[in-house]
């Protein structure tokens, strides 16, 4: 994989690591499993006895055991391992399925999607947390760039297998996504067996010797003389050792003792909010009616056309983590964010037409027009949702930041899910505006706040945010070798 035939303990790594990307998968099955299921009448019938209030509860009850699991999952995370805070998820997330299947009360149901929303925050919380610390330097970007833009594949698995179920005229037309949902967890389960721990982790609880076995076996193929091994295990001890040197280093205070921790604090609940309040929410409540307009009324068709929109999002949030290693994080984040400014501001002035004059090809235009929204969408934001937070916190504060950053995210998808349908009613197509005002914001965010991230080690990246803070516990000679020392391997230079 990635051209390195050669090197047995890297292929056995990255199967791990691609199995491990199934807990972004989990997350969007179940994201997406509710909105597929309220449009089957054997649910809808499970669920009328209930007040509009209560299903609402009902539906936003992943995000809301998601929300409350986040902090708890970050503490598992760093202090039983990151491999511990993903058993316990899948396990969770299997579970839930299998009591969602058996049912027979809609508040049972209810509990039961809360507690899959607790197992998805703690896969969530540690999963790229250890593909980011664990993968090959030369891979990390690309392979934390795909976790988040693999979340469409859960999505697709959702709407896929909710379509084929719509000719089934029992419970079972429903029960069948609820069990489905245990696919992507048993992905996660037998990536485990593969997966080692993360070298970091085991150094900061003094497990130094495990590390360096592990970088041996997985990034020096064995070899235990291998440069790169050498240097990446001198890098990660100094790291971690300056981190742990200072006075309440992994609390949540640290956040807030020096201008480069708040810095860090400030990106990680912005990312949460931009990653729901860009407009991507649009798609969901505009684009059924503008199908009904242009004579798309079928449920089937109008399925069809929503998995197809679902697979467009999956090709570009890979085409996105793919090149984000060639261009730089902030030059997606600049591009996409101009671009979906565009397409949404063209996307309102066509829906504006369409609904107050009645011009058909204007409606017609606001499809393609929200494709190409999702498209810059997806190629920023989808991939480095996850990965960026992850490259900008020093390990100490990883998980928390991570955990801070998921939970302003199901936040703000809890606002999403109640107030935008609610809104959207009332003012029509004229909410869009307010989409195009959060989108200025964010492009003035992310112009002002967001460092390029490109072609550094995630120890370097550090040095970006917090310079004296490491740099003036090593010793010069050291901090003078880590920034500028070079090794060659396999005709391949690592800085």
């Amino acid at each position: 994989m990635f051209g390195m035939d050669q090197d047995h303990g890297l292929r056995r790594l990255n199967l791990g690591i691609v199995l491990m990307l199934a807990a972004s998968a989990t997350s969007g099955y179940n994201a997406s499993q509710i909105n597929s299921l309220l449009v089957l009448p054997e649910f809808l019938e499970f669920l009328h006895d209930l007040s509009s209030n209560a299903q609402g509860l009902i539906i936003a009850a992943v995000s809301l055991g998601a929300f409350i699991s986040f902090i708890p999952a970050s503490f598992v995370a760093d202090q039983y391992g990151r491999r511990v805070s993903v058993f316990l998820g899948s396990t969770l997330v299997i579970f839930a399925a299998i009591i969602q299947v058996a049912v027979k009360h809609p508040w049972v149901f209810f509990g039961a999607r809360m507690v899959t929303g607790v197992g998805v925050g703690f896969s969530q919380t540690a999963a790229p947390l250890l593909i980011a610390e664990a993968a090959h330097p030369r891979q990390r970007r690309v392979l934390t760039g795909l976790y988040n833009a693999v979340w469409f594949c859960g999505s697709i698995t959702a709407a896929a297998v909710a379509f084929s179920t719509l000719s089934i005229t029992n419970s079972w037309s429903w029960r069948v996504p609820c069990l489905m949902q245990i696919i992507y967890p048993i992905f996660q389960l037998i990536g485990l067996c593969i997966m080692p721990e993360s070298p970091r982790w085991l150094v900061s609880k003094d497990r130094s010797g495990d590390a360096k076995n592990m970088l041996t076996r997985y990034h020096g193929n064995g070899d235990p003389n291998s440069a790169l091994v050498q240097e990446e295990f001198d890098q990660i001890c100094s790291s971690i050792v300056a981190e742990a040197d200072l006075k309440s280093s992994s609390g949540w205070g640290a956040f807030l003792k020096t201008r480069g921790d708040v810095h860090r604090l400030s990106i990680c609940i912005l990312l949460g909010f931009m990653q729901e309040w860009t407009g991507n929410g649009v798609t969901s409540y505009y684009l059924p009616p503008i199908l009904d307009s242009v004579g798309i009324k079928d449920a089937f068709h109008q399925a069809a056309v929503t998995i197809s929109l679902q697979v467009w999002n999956l090709i570009f949030a890979i085409a996105g983590a793919s090149t984000s290693d060639r261009y730089g994080r902030r030059t997606l984040w600049l591009s996409a964010t101009t671009l979906m400014m565009i397409f949404l501001s063209t996307s309102t002035i066509m829906a504006g037409l369409f609904t107050e004059l009645r011009i058909q090809e204007a409606g017609i235009a606001v499809v393609p027009m929200l494709f190409l929204f999702c498209a810059s969408y997806d190629f920023a934001y989808m991939p480095l949702f996850i990965a960026y937070p992850a490259e900008i916190l020093p390990f100490q504060l990883r998980a928390k930041g991570l955990a801070i950053t998921l939970t302003t995210d199901s936040l703000a998808c809890f606002f999403n899910q109640f107030v935008n349908p609610i809104a959207f009613k009332i003012l029509q197509w004229r909410y869009f505006a307010i989409y195009i005002g959060c989108l200025a914001f964010f492009l003035a965010v992310v112009y002002f706040l967001f460092p390029e991230t490109q072609g550094r080690t995630l120890e370097d990246v550090a040095r970006v945010f917090e310079k004296e803070k490491i740099v003036e516990l090593a010793s010069p000679v050291e901090s003078e070798e880590f920034q500028e020392k070079s090794v060659t391997m396999k005709g391949e230079t690592y800085v």
